[in-house]
């Protein structure tokens, strides 16, 4: 069996060499895109992020694909969301004041906080939820975080100052707080069960 093409959008942000090797370990064939037809074509689309939500959103409309994406994930087709990806989803965040995200999740990021060290970085154990992500450690690097889980959504959680949003599931589209391509083997058999879903396999 081929492996499935995943088109891996260049928001102009993040760093995306560790997700494109993540995602050919997994058995998925990435290839780096900003074209808006290709993205709202392909069977599979991964949205990195790093750096804030005003410069990502602003990448992104730039391109016209802010709204590409949001059909694509209000429609349920695969989809998945890594770090400040699924930050994006939201409405706004703290981080980047009157800076608007694709709205998909009604809510708004915030900072974290408690007696944590900030930003959060190395392996925290993700209470699951859904039926992607699996009871396990993962690797995360954020200093914001959705506070409580959406209407709608599966949300997976990790307690750290608090508990708050890790991953979020719906169907075909898995939103991640943590970094898969960087969590090991438990990462890499969570990238696989999605690319088997995006793929075709039941939901």
């Amino acid at each position: 069996m081929s492996a499935l093409p995943i088109a891996v959008v260049a928001t102009g942000t993040a760093n995306t060499a560790s997700v494109l090797a993540g995602l050919r370990r997994a058995g998925g064939d990435p290839r780096m895109t900003d074209d808006a037809h290709d993205i709202e074509r392909a069977a599979a689309v991964v949205l990195p992020g790093v750096g804030t939500l005003h410069a990502a959103m602003t990448g992104l409309r730039a391109r016209g694909l802010d709204d590409i994406l949001a059909r694509r994930i209000l429609d349920g087709r695969a989809t998945l969301a890594v770090c400040l990806g699924l930050q994006l989803l939201c409405e706004a965040s703290d981080e980047s004041p009157g800076a608007a995200g694709l709205g998909i999740v009604a809510a708004r990021v915030g900072r974290l906080t408690g007696d944590v060290r900030v930003p959060h970085m190395g392996w925290n154990l993700v209470t699951a939820a859904g039926s992607l992500v699996e009871p396990g450690y993962a690797y995360f690097a954020n200093s914001y975080r959705l506070h409580a889980e959406p209407a709608g959504w599966h949300a997976s959680s990790v307690d750290y100052g608090g508990t708050w949003v890790a991953a979020l599931e719906r169907g075909a589209v898995l939103a991640c707080q943590f970094h898969p391509e960087l969590s090991g083997a438990w990462g890499t058999a969570l990238l696989q069960r999605w690319i088997a879903r995006a793929g075709g396999a039941p939901c």
